[in-house]
């Protein structure tokens, strides 16, 4: 006679029970996630639950790809995915497992913690986030994965002060060109706000550039404590960029006019390059100013690299990265329970259509 449903084991795939949930800190396309305690050592993990109602069979491809990446990336700068775990089936879930993905828990996010206003970081300290944040890119790169969703909400930090990459949900491989035949990814990732303008003119054949335009906007962030180009559709986006970063045109970006929404977006003109001018009135440091300045460079092939940024003298000059545990002794409620409700509203607002400002110069004025 054939197994039950009930009766299948699963010898490397633990049951969920194992973890005492505690409160729901997560929720998103992807599913929920949940602050979790395992209840024999009593370490803190987070539960991501993979979402399978929209799967007619087998497991998302996109939670397979995560799992794969993950497994692969081990490094003190992204996140650990420590194990998957399982509900057993029984007739109340229609014979069907939920599936987990087991993370170490990082009490903060640093969407979170920028929009805290009563969390405040010295030069020091932003030297250290930054310098986690593209040791992270470095390995990753290294290892011939783009994270493709380089935002600060999914920049965590533990309360010990270390940095992690996380959030693969829209990782992938990636290779060199095979026989001189161009690769064909797909163009529709990363969150608006965080987009290089490679990827908002249609390339498909793109690299660890635009994880560094990413971090880029994040930088910047750690200064203005808000997304500084929060654009509403795509050309609006690029408007948005060209004001900061120049027009966009063959004279600045070999190979421009190669790519296939080239022609077909409107491209403001006669605009100068101003993201150190911008920027000024929030970023005193004359070797941070010009390290955004090289992150946000339109030509993704003249873009700084993660190794390169990371020799970059603003890592290497006083006041010096320093440590962020004593900062972040001062906040002891997770950010995660304490802001989950605004940080949601926030991410809604990405991805949700609002009216258009009449005059994008304003809106310009009023991110920075």
């Amino acid at each position: 006679m054939s197994k039950s449903y009930d009766d299948i084991e699963y010898p490397y795939c633990d049951d969920v029970l194992k973890y005492e949930k505690l409160a729901k800190i997560g929720q998103g396309t992807f599913g929920e996630v949940f602050k979790a305690r395992d209840k024999s050592t009593k370490r803190h993990v987070a539960l991501k639950k993979v979402l399978m109602e929209n799967e007619k069979e087998g497991f998302p491809i996109t939670a397979l790809r995560e799992i794969k990446i993950l497994q692969l990336l081990k490094n003190e700068n992204v996140v650990d995915l420590i194990e998957i775990c399982r509900t057993k089936t029984s007739p109340y879930n229609r014979h069907k497992s939920t599936i987990y993905l087991v993370f170490e828990f990082c009490e903060h996010d640093l969407a979170g913690l920028l929009s805290n206003v009563n969390v405040k970081f010295s030069l020091g300290e932003i030297k250290k986030v930054m310098q986690q944040l593209l040791n992270g890119l470095y390995f990753i790169h290294s290892n011939k994965v783009l994270h493709r969703d380089m935002k600060a909400a999914n920049i965590l930090i533990t309360k010990n002060g270390v940095l992690k990459l996380a959030d693969f949900g829209l990782a992938r491989a990636f290779s060199t060109s095979n026989a001189g035949k161009p690769n064909r990814y797909t163009n529709r990732v990363v969150t608006l706000w965080y987009r290089p303008p490679e990827l908002l003119l249609g390339e498909r054949n793109y690299g660890p550039p635009i994880d560094l335009w990413g971090a880029g906007c994040i930088m910047a962030e750690m200064w203005t404590r808000s997304p500084i180009m929060q654009g509403i559709t795509e050309q609006h986006q690029l408007q948005l960029i060209s004001q900061l970063c120049g027009s966009i045109t063959p004279d600045v970006w070999t190979g421009l006019e190669n790519l296939e929404l080239y022609n077909k977006l409107e491209l403001p003109p006669g605009l100068k390059r101003k993201v150190k001018e911008r920027l000024r009135g929030y970023v005193k440091d004359q070797y941070a100013l010009d390290l955004l300045d090289k992150l946000l460079t339109l030509d993704p092939t003249k873009r700084i690299d993660s190794d390169t940024a990371l020799n970059h003298d603003f890592f290497w000059s006083d006041p010096m990265p320093c440590d962020l545990s004593r900062m972040l002794s001062q906040h002891t409620t997770s950010m995660f329970e304490f802001l989950a409700p605004p940080r949601r509203r926030v991410q809604a607002q990405q991805h949700q259509p609002v009216k258009a400002p009449q005059n994008t110069d304003q809106h310009f004025e009023r991110v920075f």
